[in-house]
């Protein structure tokens, strides 16, 4: 009896993506392996895969391809981020003769960049917004103004390459567009090695739409349904959902149509995204692919059942025997936010420290995608991503109702993190009526605070250590703000250490 081969699936990725895609491989029966960067030994994905390897950078290829060649790898995830959109990665896996989960690298060279894929786009019928690509350094003034003007005003500038709101610019006039779009074009260089701009109508008060898509690389695709994802600040999500609320029906299948189109003309293989603006009159207009598994991806699995890491492995194992899955209807209502180590009340910097607590909610329809455990080490140098909590339901308010319990339950100490702002989120009118656009997080919340805490984990971790318990007070009840059980605690730490009063 001939022995198969043992499969090896190695994650070109970190934290909670890597986590995720380990437990795919290990439902799959496959090996892991996780890479790790300096000041990364500790991540919580290099505890999950089966062998570990360093690398100087998790953006050096040769390094990745080089251990993946050593360890005898015969598959690679890039997760998202990082190297997850870059051709010529794709490229060398596949030279080096391992399979890439992910889409073909001619693909990402089509559908990567922002303006080969709105000339796509343009040339099958798909509708974009108004637009123009200018070599800013090389361009009259005359030329300048005269595409400013055909394009019209606002205009936002946005970087060819990668994304995350980086060399992003809204210009209100030409007076400002040289100043706006050299600032661009420096930041797109430092974030991505890459200036190239160009610019395009800004829609007023849009909403940020997007369909998931899988093709089998033969012409052939499905779509799994949509996701609202228009709680943005500064161009970056913060709260997505799934299916999207208040969406008239021609729209939807409008869209639904428009990323087919996309898949079948590119022959897409993988899971992917199509991204999309509705203006407030229900046109959409097409903005850019994402040629990756995206960050959001949870929610679409809550609603259709189909597991995506799944998915891309049986892609890359079967190819021409690959059948893609069939979904009639979502089922019930999905959301998701993304928990940061990060200070809300100023301007969002990352905080650092060591993970002292963590609870972590539990129960029917809540699921969290996990990149942090306890005596992990949170710095500066990597993404201040901790994890993300996805609620799922029969409808969209049972569904908000179960993120309200999910972010009340959630306990993190010993790092700073943004869950006082989800709650604030998730508690406004408009996201619990789901009447959102992308402007409403950075119109209304320009001035967040976080509410006055009466209680400190920090000193909650201290308190414990001495082993002295107060009457019925846990981690997870001293969260509750204003209740008694606090100001017991905070009267019976004071007599241990001399502090006074309740914070």
């Amino acid at each position: 009896m001939k022995n198969t081969p043992v499969q090896k699936l190695m994650v070109a990725n970190r934290s909670e993506i890597a986590c995720r895609i380990f437990q795919g491989a290990y439902e799959r029966g496959l090996k892991s392996v996780a890479i790790y960067a300096p000041g990364d030994e500790g991540a919580r994905h290099v505890t999950m895969a089966d062998e570990i390897a360093a690398v100087p950078s998790y953006l050096d290829v040769a390094s990745i391809i080089e251990v993946a060649k050593k360890l005898g790898v015969t598959m690679i995830h890039p997760g998202y981020g990082f190297l997850s959109e870059r051709p010529h990665f794709a490229k060398a896996v596949e030279e080096a003769g391992i399979i890439f989960l992910g889409p073909k690298a001619e693909t990402m060279e089509q559908m990567g960049g922002k303006i080969a894929a709105k000339e796509i786009a343009e040339k099958i019928g798909v509708p974009t917004v108004p637009w123009a690509k200018l070599d800013f350094s090389k361009t009259s003034e005359a030329e300048l103004k005269k595409a400013a003007e055909t394009v019209g005003y606002p205009i936002l500038i946005k970087a060819h390459a990668g994304g995350g709101g980086k060399g992003m610019r809204r210009v209100n006039r030409y007076e400002e567009l040289k100043e706006q779009a050299e600032i661009a074009a420096r930041e797109a260089m430092n974030s991505f090695g890459d200036g190239t701009l160009f610019f395009e109508r800004l829609v007023q008060s849009p909403r940020h739409i997007e369909v998931q898509v899988l093709g089998d690389g033969e012409g052939g695709g499905i779509h799994l349904f949509e996701r609202e994802c228009s709680l943005q600040r500064r161009h970056q999500k913060v709260w997505e959902e799934a299916p999207a609320p208040h969406l008239n029906e021609e729209t939807r299948k409008g869209l639904y149509q428009s990323a087919l189109k996309l898949v079948a003309y590119t022959n897409y293989r993988s899971a992917g995204t199509i991204e999309f603006l509705v203006d407030q009159s229900g046109d959409y207009f097409f903005i850019e692919m994402n040629t990756r598994l995206q960050v959001e991806h949870p929610v679409t699995e809550a609603i259709t059942g189909i597991d995506l890491v799944h998915e891309q492995i049986k892609l890359g194992l079967e190819k021409t025997k690959y059948i893609l899955p069939e979904v009639k209807e979502p089922r019930g209502h999905a959301l998701e936010v993304r928990v940061y180590a990060e200070d809300p009340a100023q301007e969002f910097i990352p905080c650092t420290g060591t993970v002292q607590n963590l609870i972590w909610p539990s129960g029917p329809g809540i699921r969290v995608d996990k990149g942090i455990e306890v005596g992990q080490v949170m710095g500066t140098s990597f993404d201040s991503m901790c994890a993300k909590i996805i609620t799922h339901a029969p409808d969209r308010a049972s569904s908000v109702k179960r993120m309200h319990f999910a972010l009340k339950e959630t306990v993190i100490s010993g790092i700073g993190t943004n869950l006082d702002y989800l709650t604030t989120i998730a508690h406004h009118p408009k996201v619990i009526d789901g009447k959102v656009t992308t402007h409403l997080l950075d119109h209304e919340f320009l001035d967040y605070a976080p509410k006055p805490k009466d209680f400190d984990f920090q000193l909650l971790a201290a308190y414990e250590s001495t082993g002295i318990q107060s009457a019925g007070v846990s981690p997870s009840n001293a969260a509750q703000s204003g209740t008694a059980k606090t100001a017991d605690l905070w009267s019976s730490y004071s007599s241990l250490t001399g502090q006074g009063g309740v914070k």
